[in-house]
């Protein structure tokens, strides 16, 4: 079992991450019972976020009865406000049925909160940890420029911030000076909102970097089957995976759609964080389960876009959002 230390937190586990935002859209009971397994299986970091509904209970619903310094989990807070930020501390405390939470993650703001930044939010963070609420302060974001403020601020125990082989090169960057700050690092959309159909590629490729820890979002139990199967035998970089992750690279980076869903909602009711990628889902995937009466008619929705603006405005990665989703749905129509 490979096994990576989060940094100056001192916390020592395997290289599987649960990511718990897809159990939201499981059934209660199976959703604990799928938690329960990982546990079983060997799975010992857990992430989730006050905003993903009932993530949270699901977790604490799953854990009862165990020892809790034998599990880790990691969840976050989007609140603006120090009343909102106590809000959300004591709804995850008590969804999670814990008396602390390991890691405690402020939740994609747009910027980097810091002491005497007139917010109070940092101070939040600090008095929470002396209270013994929190362990260790996390910091997550989708834009590089935010993240690294918060990496440069020393402030941050760990930093999630999407990371897979398709990154760019500033964006490893960030990942080695996180090794060398000695800050945690938390891979999101390790495979790339499903973009990346080779878990045991995504995998060998981050396991050259030994401070990370992937966060696979896992719904379903062919999923979980994958990841605990390299608790025992965990991949390599073969030369096979190298030339996998060189043709995924010609092929995906540049101005794609990560369907990370900052987007949304849409006023006009269009999946964005779908049919902005849909010419590379029907060609990464088997493409009939795109082609259904029902994703036809979310398609169609493109047609009602009212060019207003907000979602390119809050694209983390600065697409033209309104312009992909045209594109996409140009060359939706060729497949039907």
């Amino acid at each position: 079992m490979e096994t990576m230390t989060l940094g100056r937190t001192g916390i020592t586990v395997n290289r599987n991450g649960f990511g718990a935002l897809p159990v939201q859209r499981v059934e209660k009971q199976e959703a604990a019972r799928l938690l329960r397994r990982a546990y079983e299986g060997g799975i010992r970091w857990f992430d989730t976020a006050r905003a993903y509904s009932d993530s949270e209970e699901k977790l604490g619903l799953a854990f009862v009865g165990l020892a809790r310094e034998s599990y880790y989990i990691s969840t976050k807070t989007a609140a603006v406000t120090v009343e909102g930020f106590q809000k959300d501390l004591a709804a995850s405390l008590a969804a999670l049925k814990t008396d602390y939470i390991d890691v405690y993650q402020f939740h994609n703001p747009a910027f980097c909160p810091k002491p005497g930044d007139g917010t109070g939010l940092y101070e939040a963070m600090r008095e929470a940890k002396a209270q013994g609420k929190i362990r260790f302060i996390g910091f997550t974001n989708h834009r590089l420029p935010v993240a690294r403020e918060a990496l440069e601020s020393g402030l941050y125990d760990t930093l999630q911030f999407p990371f897979s082989y398709l990154a760019s090169e500033s964006e490893r960057q960030l990942v080695e000076d996180c090794g060398r700050a000695n800050v945690g690092f938390l891979c999101m959309k390790a495979l790339s909102g499903g973009l990346i159909t080779r878990s045991d590629a995504a995998y060998a490729y981050l396991a050259q970097f030994p401070n990370t820890l992937p966060i696979w979002g896992i719904q379903r139990e062919n999923e979980l089957d994958e990841f605990l199967s390299y608790q025992k035998t965990p991949p390599v970089l073969t030369a096979d995976i190298e030339a996998l992750i060189a043709h995924d690279r010609a092929e995906l980076v540049g101005e794609f759609c990560r369907g990370c869903g900052y987007c949304m909602p849409c006023p006009q009711g269009i999946e964005i964080n779908n049919c902005a990628r849909m010419s590379l889902m029907l060609r990464r995937a088997p493409a009939a389960a795109w082609l259904t009466e029902e994703w036809q008619t979310k398609m169609k929705k493109i047609e009602t876009c009212l060019h207003c603006g907000k979602c390119k405005a809050h694209c983390p990665y600065g697409l033209d959002t309104p312009e992909l989703l045209r594109k996409n749905y140009e060359d939706y129509k060729t497949f039907l």
